[in-house]
């Protein structure tokens, strides 16, 4: 049998600053350029008039039943939007000057997909102003074997989604076509550091993508041989750190990258501060005496 696989659990303080930020953001927050769809269940407010008040389901053909006034068309409608229709019709003949609040109470008709290294990879309601790090809370937060950089792709206006579409492949989408759907990558680091440019507000449709992290075998005179994660910036030194340190044996000026270059396997002598790329197989060997 090989050697045991292992991805090491590494830190990340974004999950600690995405479980805050979803903390204090925990009741839904409202857009006023939401777009109503069928099943959002909607929250109306006539000040003064009480009997008005309620929440409100939008059916299928994206209308819904309000006292006094009948049908109203709310599907395509921004909240800003329907309060302007509610306020005109309500003035038409019933009150002077009516104050209309429209909130959405649950969002069902619009949704993003979360996928790849997270922990509860799924579909997930868009609410109110969802951003990246949002998604990523809903979704249990990256996972230690989750790579730096998030894939959000965002399809073609117009294009019908009908599950996430993960980058070089159409899955999901409906004909099979991901022509002309946007891809935007976001650093996980800056994310870390509080970037705020890179929390990306989400829309309708969109599939945010975490890819596995790039790995590493490290073999030989090293205590815990296996498969590494890896950063962009790990060195030779880091990883035999990963392996938990040279053995007695080993001799850290023997050590040889076994790295995959045009098709053909090479052996490059390595030293400590040297960069790995992925892939790449790192080798302890035995001191001489």
């Amino acid at each position: 049998m090989g050697p045991e696989r292992r991805l090491p659990v590494l830190e990340r303080t974004a999950v600690v600053a995405v479980v805050l930020v979803w903390a204090a953001v925990s009741a839904p927050a409202q857009q006023t350029d939401y777009v109503i769809g069928p099943q959002d269940v909607m929250t109306i407010t006539v000040w003064g008039q009480e009997t008005l008040n309620g929440k409100f389901a939008v059916e299928a053909d994206g209308t819904f039943t309000f006292p006094l006034i009948g049908r109203v068309q709310a599907g395509g409608l921004t909240l800003r939007a329907l309060e302007a229709e509610l306020r005109g019709r309500l003035a038409d003949g019933f009150f002077t000057r009516p104050q209309v609040s429209v909130a959405v109470e649950q969002y069902r008709s619009q949704r993003v997909f979360v996928v790849g290294e997270v922990r509860s990879p799924g579909p997930y309601p868009l609410t109110g102003d969802m951003t990246l790090i949002e998604a990523l809370a809903r979704a249990g937060s990256t996972q230690a074997s989750a790579g730096e950089v998030a894939v959000i792709v965002r399809p073609a206006a117009g294009t019908a989604v009908a599950g996430p579409v993960i980058p070089g492949g159409a899955a999901g989408v409906e004909g099979d076509d991901a022509r002309g759907a946007e891809v935007i990558k976001v650093d996980i680091r800056d994310l870390e550091k509080g970037v705020l440019g890179q929390n990306v507000r989400l829309r309708d449709g969109d599939t945010v993508f975490i890819p596995r992290a790039a790995t590493i075998f490290v073999f030989g005179q090293v205590r815990n041989p296996g498969e590494y994660a890896i950063k962009s910036d790990t060195s030779v030194l880091q990883a035999l750190s990963l392996a938990g340190g040279v053995t007695d044996r080993g001799s850290t000026n023997r050590i040889k990258i076994v790295r995959l270059v045009d098709g053909t396997k090479k052996e490059i002598g390595a030293r400590l501060t040297d960069l790995l790329h992925a892939g790449d197989t790192v080798i302890v060997q035995e001191r001489f005496f």
